[in-house]
Order: structure tokens, then sequence, then C-alpha cells
């Protein structure tokens, strides 16, 4: 699958978000190294923090389906990452991100995305 494939993808699911408060529906595509693409959309609640955004229910929704950190490829998005997903992002090791910002296509790694990110290793015992 081509980059533009999977913005495209991305771009699709998005028109499934629940977001009745913001209106700003955030799509999210994975290519997972057996070359399946696994998406998820941003849902709103009412109760504001309660809210999921539409990278974590595609990581959780990976997860669930028996994928692990490592098993992805690429992650193609309608909007920039918020701080939190940039996290899942890095912990979910995907190689590259690809999201649109401000009408063009930016494309990072995670470490670009998200230097000196949190790392559970770094825990003390």
């Amino acid at each position: 699958m081509t980059d533009d494939e999977l913005l495209a993808a991305a771009d699709a699911v998005a028109a499934r978000a629940y977001a009745p408060y913001s209106r700003f529906d955030v799509g999210c595509a994975v290519l997972c190294r057996d070359g399946r693409v696994v998406e998820g959309v941003n849902v709103e609640n009412a109760a504001y923090p309660l809210g999921v955004c539409a990278e974590r229910t595609t990581f959780a929704r990976a997860i669930s389906e028996g994928y692990h950190p490592g098993d992805f490829v690429v992650a193609a998005i309608t909007a920039s990452p918020c701080g939190g997903c940039r996290q899942w992002l890095a912990e979910m090791r995907v190689e590259r991100i690809l999201f649109r910002n401000g009408g063009r296509v930016v494309e990072m790694t995670p470490d670009e995305l998200l230097p000196e990110q949190f790392e559970a290793d770094d825990l003390p015992v």
C-alpha cells in the first residue's frame, strides 16, 4: 500500500468519527507488517476527558486483534497528533508517521515527533 493510499484510507474512515462537540473528525489508518490496515476514529464524550483520539482507538483495536508493538510500519493520520498520541505512536514502535498539517503532508519518525519520549524501561524498579 502506498502512502497516498494509506492517507486516503485515513481520510475515508474519518467520516465515521463521533465528534458532535468539536466537529473535528479525525481518522487514522495503520499499515501492519503483514500488509493489513487497521483503522480508527476519534470518539468524543460529553464528559470531555473521556473522549479518545483516533490513534488510540486504532492501536487499541490492533492490540485487541493480536498485534504487538513493533508490528506497525506506517501510521497515517488526518491531523497532527496530540502529545499523548505521540507517546502512543512511539510506544507502538511505528516506523513512520504521516499526517496532514495546514494542507500539507508531514512525514516523521516517532523520535522526530516526540524527542526524549517516556519509556517503561525508565521506571525505577
